[in-house]
């Protein structure tokens, strides 16, 4: 589709408010009368092929003959079907664009849990173990993640040899998914992998935090290699602030050559060492298991994919606390008055026949 409808279609599915009477009132998806104007369409062409119908058979036989010898031929029965039709359409149209009168005022409180993602974006997740490669995959079981988290504040970090905050927590999955696509280890400003700077990064964004959670869990998604940075230190640190850290490997234990890429994407050769050998990147399981123990927390791990599943059933039993209570104001429904009587006029426009017929005397 193209961009400009896509906008178009947006915006018309944008609520409508208004006030009339006094009364707050408005449509919650006002693209749906356009249904109103099939109807409208509906009755009106009913009507004028009922007249045509008509007209073309008193051109054809004498006004008092058109009984005898068309039986059953009404001039308002194929008319009034089609205007319960149309109507139906049309009040349909209105139910569906969702109507809404009156207003009501509730305190609304949302529960969860803090988390950050740590995400490994070094060369090493461009490795292909992983189809269609170890950054990919872990990119879209994050959005899988997201699109299961229920009020829950997600915040994160990205980290090659340097780590910085790429979302900060926060309840707009939408925007962490934005942070997250722009993910790209070629644009990352010092290659290696620094996993104990991440996770330090990661603690603060918690800290920082107005109104932290009782719960809070660092979900770190990486294959593990550690080529700098102080891990054990970070590890501790996060343990005495009572943060748990799941670990998600990413990659296979057989290891996997590192694809080099032109600026045009295209690939060019596997990475060379000094020495002019093929680097080989290798899941480090057991030192993300020592990450997660250490900290109360679980290494997650599947061959084929990223185990995301688990973790998310891990973050559901965790005891949830209140992040944030405010007043909404809610819209008071008024589709059923539509709809019902829609529903009436397209059942008796099916049971109308549109020519009576009369039994032989």
């Amino acid at each position: 589709m193209p961009a400009f409808l896509t906008d178009l279609f947006g915006k018309a599915m944008e609520p409508l408010r208004f006030i009339f009477l006094g009364y707050q009132m408005g449509l919650a998806k006002p693209a749906y009368l356009a249904l109103c104007v099939v109807g409208g369409l509906v009755g009106t062409l009913a009507l004028l092929a009922a007249l045509r119908r008509r007209s073309r058979v008193s051109a054809l036989l004498n006004e008092r003959l058109v009984d005898k010898l068309a039986p059953g031929t009404s001039r308002w029965r194929p008319a009034v079907q089609g205007g319960f039709y149309g109507l139906g359409l049309l009040l349909f149209g209105m139910a569906l664009a969702q109507p809404q009168c009156g207003t009501k005022s509730e305190l609304t409180k949302r529960r969860g849990i803090d988390v950050v993602v740590v995400l490994d974006a070094s060369k090493s997740m461009l490795a292909r173990d992983v189809q269609p490669s170890r950054l990919e995959r872990a990119r879209l079981e994050l959005t899988t993640l997201l699109d299961e988290l229920k009020g829950d504040r997600v915040g994160l970090v990205a980290f090659a040899g340097d780590a910085f905050v790429q979302s900060p927590l926060t309840s707009d999955y939408s925007a962490v998914k934005l942070f997250l696509r722009a993910v790209d280890p070629e644009q990352m400003p010092q290659g290696g992998s620094n996993i104990g700077d991440a996770l330090v990064l990661a603690k603060q964004v918690l800290e920082n935090a107005d109104r932290g959670a009782k719960e809070r869990v660092v979900v770190l998604l990486s294959d593990g290699e550690d080529l700098v940075g102080q891990v054990d230190e970070a590890v501790a640190a996060l343990k005495e602030a009572n943060v748990q850290v799941l670990t998600v490997g990413v990659g296979s234990e057989q290891g996997e050559p590192i694809p080099v890429y032109n600026r045009r994407g295209e690939f060019v050769d596997y990475k060379k060492d000094s020495s002019g050998e093929t680097v080989i990147t290798r899941l480090d399981r057991g030192g993300l298991t020592a990450i997660a123990e250490a900290t109360g927390g679980a290494f997650y791990y599947q061959p084929r994919g990223v185990a995301m599943a688990q973790v998310l059933e891990r973050i559901e039993q965790m005891q949830k606390s209140e992040l944030e209570s405010r007043v909404t104001v809610r819209y008071d429904e008024r589709f059923q008055v539509f709809a019902v009587p829609g529903l009436v006029l397209l059942v008796m426009g099916m049971l109308l026949l549109p020519s009576a017929r009369r039994r032989p005397s």
